[in-house]
């Protein structure tokens, strides 16, 4: 019995020691990323979330706000609110659409298409360089550890159902 508790015990200093490490790493990145934020708002006067959906417009074209949202994987309301900036500054514009005065649609304007294509990468030419330089796997295997890290951060999604709770 003392050997399983040894084990568990065990077992938890080294999954706590992978988590401190992860925690760290996380914090590592979300700061580079302030860093490199503050650093294309100073360059481009446009911020990360902004320079995201122009590109985003540019990349789509004439785009509603869901689909825009579902691209650049940034939450229905936020975006709606980036785009009223945008709006006011004169790189966007919103019409409703000719068959269902419901849909809205973005597009750039020329101020804003010439915004888009003269700024720079959100992520920033250094790590652009950087990640080019890797081998192909390496590269691959980074795009998968993201978006796994990125799929563990999300909060669970807990669905209600009749005679219980489904996590």
């Amino acid at each position: 019995m003392d050997d399983v508790r040894t084990n568990a015990e065990g077992l938890q200093e080294f999954l706590g020691a992978d988590l401190k490490t992860v925690e760290k790493g996380i914090r590592r990145i979300v700061r580079a990323h302030d860093l490199q934020s503050k650093a294309l708002t100073k360059a481009a006067g446009l911020t990360a979330a902004q320079l995201v959906l122009l590109k985003g417009i540019a990349e789509l074209g004439e785009v509603t706000t869901t689909a825009l949202s579902a691209h650049a994987d940034i939450s229905p309301a936020t975006v709606v609110t980036i785009l009223d900036n945008l709006e006011e500054r004169d790189l966007i514009e919103r019409y409703r659409s000719a068959h269902d005065r419901r849909i809205v649609h973005t597009r750039l304007t020329s101020s804003g298409l010439a915004k888009a294509n003269a700024a720079p990468e959100p992520l920033g030419s250094a790590f652009i360089d950087r990640f080019a330089a890797l081998p192909a796997h390496e590269r691959k295997a980074l795009v998968a550890m993201f978006t796994k890290a990125a799929d563990l951060l999300l909060p669970v999604q807990v669905t209600v159902k009749k005679g219980g709770v489904d996590p």
